[in-house]
């Protein structure tokens, strides 16, 4: 089992053993950054706002980012600010190409060949969780969605909504394990006792996100980290050989 004195910073064979719920974040951790896949969101995202609030594309992105970092998700501060209906934002910035994502065999073995039961938790809407994981071919494999909506549109990392997910299906914190690609939204898991595995990339278009909210690079970490990679596939692979 990990401790407290970053783990994912040692070296040595994964472990966890003591693991029986799984639970990963969507966007950006379930496929790989590099497909830009969350790109067209954003760039929705920006169409949105200046539709909606009659801005030029350079003033509603940059209110875009602000109320990102300040709320957590730009719908929450569209929703505070503005009074938007999220689920028309939901619905418009979710219709996307899902061409860039293919099935991915090696994903879905790995996840199916993990013990216990498997859970998406997503700031996202569950027909999007639904369509993404069926585009990768790994939907049919988890036994629960904890979306923006279960979560009454609180975003991660407020605590509550993550309270609200444990509770919601039965999960010992101390038996789950969850997968991130955004470090602050770890640390509240990690105060639970959960513990905390954070999916890095080193994407280029992801240097265009506010610096407290971007995506974690390759071998940043941090304390309450217990372990990081690049490679979700091989991660659990490696996981699940050095439970066996």
């Amino acid at each position: 089992m990990p401790t407290d004195e970053n783990p994912a910073n040692q070296a040595g064979a994964i472990d966890l053993s003591h693991i029986d719920r799984w639970v990963f974040d969507l966007d950006n951790t379930l496929y790989e950054a590099e497909c830009q896949l969350f790109a067209q969101i954003d760039a929705r995202m920006t169409a949105f706002i200046q539709d909606q609030l009659t801005l030029p594309h350079d003033k509603a992105r940059i209110l875009q980012k602000e109320y990102y970092v300040r709320y957590g998700t730009t719908m929450s501060g569209l929703m505070n600010e503005h009074g938007v209906e999220p689920d028309h934002f939901l619905d418009y910035v979710h219709n996307i190409d899902l061409g860039p994502l293919k099935p991915n065999p090696a994903l879905e073995a790995a996840i199916k060949n993990l013990p216990g039961q498997k859970y998406i938790y997503t700031n996202g809407s569950e027909a999007h969780a639904e369509n993404v994981a069926g585009a990768l071919g790994v939907y049919h494999l988890f036994d629960g969605v904890f979306d923006i909506k279960a979560a009454q549109y609180t975003p991660k990392p407020h605590r509550k909504p993550y309270e609200d997910f444990l509770s919601a299906f039965d999960i010992e914190p101390g038996r789950a394990a969850m997968f991130e690609d955004l470090a602050q939204n770890l640390e509240t898991p990690h105060a639970l006792g959960m513990t905390t595995v954070l999916v890095c990339s080193d994407a280029a278009w992801l240097a265009d996100e506010p610096h407290e909210k971007r995506p974690a690079r390759p071998g940043e970490t941090a304390d309450h980290i217990h372990y990081e990679t690049n490679d979700l596939t091989g991660f659990l692979t490696d996981a699940m050989t050095a439970a066996a």
